[in-house]
């Protein structure tokens, strides 16, 4: 076994490294991933015929789901937080609605485009179709993450 001796004593690395900072780097790491395909995909088929760019909407309306998503705390979705603003607990419960409405309906969008369009009518090029399949998985899957990964702490 390695033994490093004393060196590693005074890291700790347990409140350093806590829940919501994992789930915060993980969740922007399979964002930027989901967006570095979509980059790859224009890079390899830059001709309009190959990947139209319209299908760049799908990613944009995933991002902002994220956004709405995330702006939203559990606290004021429970009632518990700040509730005297304009629209209080229902406004919160109506954007949150909104939002997962939106993450949804992108994933659905990107799984439309691959077994819509790509698979029975470009089936020599099917890449663009499962990157933009992939890229709104990894945004969903990121939007999952940074929502119910971090743990609310309100004692500031």
């Amino acid at each position: 076994m390695f033994d490093c001796g004393n060196c590693c004593q005074n890291l700790e690395l347990r409140e350093r490294f806590n829940r919501n900072t994992i789930a915060s780097i993980l969740a922007g790491v399979i964002f930027a991933i989901g967006w570095w395909i979509i980059i790859d995909t224009t890079c390899q088929f830059p001709t309009q015929a190959d990947f139209n760019k319209v299908y760049y909407i799908i990613g944009s309306v995933g991002t902002l789901a994220l956004i709405l998503v995330n702006s939203v705390s559990n606290s004021q979705v429970r009632g518990e937080g700040y509730s005297d603003g304009c629209i209080g607990q229902v406004g919160a419960r109506i954007i949150l609605f909104i939002a997962f409405l939106l993450a949804f309906g992108s994933l659905i969008g990107g799984a439309w485009v691959l077994f819509g369009y790509y698979i029975p009518y470009k089936s020599e090029k099917i890449y663009p179709g499962v990157a933009i399949f992939c890229q709104n998985l990894a945004i969903f899957i990121s939007t999952v993450i940074l929502k119910f990964g971090r743990k609310e702490d309100l004692s500031y």
